[in-house]
């Protein structure tokens, strides 16, 4: 009975190549989506997961995510730094600057502020320079997809020099950090430059960054600091998924990728559904005279619901081929960078597109088990 169902699916070719790219279209643009929007929503937290030395952002109770953040005085370091269980805890400074070039062109750039002493919350792969070179008067560093917004088409050459608040930076490194959501510059300098490279404000320190001492849990840490403080003392992962949550409920960006998702399983279900349909009208004859044969009801269920199950697994197939061509292919853009196809994504798409296989099976099945087995003797 199989091998009649598979003869009986392949026997048009035209339609059975139909249902395959309805399948594989569905598959492409839900995985596709999917995978673009969980990129864009870790890259808005990017930033949080690039900072590996401290376990603890100290930061302003009211902060909501991390592009969003008042300064905190300097004295709110040295009650962090006595707070039982803190084996260190340095200033960070994180914010937007505009930065203008040597050509006169202006760009806005992330500028970060590291700790002067200990440089925590450094960039750990560099391309170009040394980490060291930073401790050098006016010094920053940039990434490399920033590199390649201010100066395009350039190799790099360290060296160059832009201004910030009117204050001269020297180039001095290139290295590797994880695209932020909004695809700007960014550029690490030390503490005390990053007070003269951004406007005057009444308090300079964005966070303060905690490593608990040896075996001291850091939840704990974080709830003594809070108690101690006043302030709200989150651990990486909690800060990050604070950060995504923020833009889950305060922006469009879901709705659109929402609204996109449920499209392509929608069209994914309506092209397949119809031709499965219109695929199983036209063997009614056969499936009749199966019927007529003897073959029971739950034979036939059986080898329409193989015959779903077969196109479901090439059109998924080719589907996840194509959305992991399309991100190896786009690795290099700027834009796309960091994008790609995670596991959790493909098996949620499988279970979508099963789910379609199923329910386009299901628009079928009903008219064949109510087929007479006279069909099998009209003209």
């Amino acid at each position: 009975m199989h091998w009649i169902a598979l003869k009986m699916l392949t026997g048009d070719r035209s339609k059975y190549l139909g249902l395959i790219f309805g399948v594989t279209f569905a598959t492409v643009l839900m995985s596709q989506q999917v995978s673009i929007f969980v990129g864009i929503m870790a890259r808005t937290g990017s930033q949080i997961l690039d900072v590996r030395d401290a376990d603890i952002w100290v930061m302003d109770n009211k902060v909501r995510y991390i592009d969003e953040v008042p300064g905190l005085r300097d004295n709110e370091l040295l009650r962090v730094r006595g707070v039982p269980g803190v084996d260190w805890a340095v200033k960070l400074y994180k914010g937007q600057v505009r930065a203008r070039l040597a050509d006169g062109n202006f760009r806005n750039v992330i500028l970060f502020g590291l700790d002067d002493a200990t440089l925590a919350g450094a960039p750990e792969t560099m391309v170009a320079g040394d980490l060291a070179d930073l401790r050098r008067p006016d010094a920053v560093i940039i990434d490399t997809a920033g590199y390649e917004y201010m100066w395009p088409g350039e190799p790099v050459v360290l060296g160059r020099t832009l201004e910030m608040n009117d204050r001269r930076a020297v180039l001095v490194g290139v290295c590797k950090a994880s695209a932020p959501f909004t695809t700007l510059p960014i550029l690490y300098t030390r503490y005390s430059e990053a007070g003269r490279f951004v406007p005057k404000e009444r308090h300079l320190m964005s966070f303060v960054l905690v490593k608990a001492a040896a075996g001291v849990e850091t939840q704990t840490l974080c709830s003594r600091i809070e108690e101690q403080t006043g302030h709200s003392a989150l651990t990486r992962d909690q800060f990050f998924w604070k950060t995504i949550r923020y833009f889950l409920a305060s922006t469009g960006i879901p709705v659109n990728f929402g609204i996109t998702i449920t499209l392509g399983f929608i069209i994914g279900v309506a092209i397949a559904g119809q031709t499965f349909y219109l695929f199983t009208i036209e063997n009614l004859r056969q499936f009749g005279a199966l019927k007529a044969m003897g073959v029971s009801n739950g034979r036939i269920v059986g080898m329409i619901l193989l015959q779903a199950l077969v196109v479901g697994l090439l059109g998924y197939s080719i589907g996840v081929g194509l959305t992991a061509i399309f991100f190896e292919s786009t690795g290099h853009i700027t834009h796309l960078a960091g994008l790609h196809m995670y596991w959790q994504i493909m098996l949620g798409t499988g279970a979508a597109v099963l789910v379609i296989v199923v329910l386009a099976s299901l628009l079928s099945i009903r008219r064949v088990l109510v087929t007479e087995t006279a069909i099998v003797f009209r003209t």
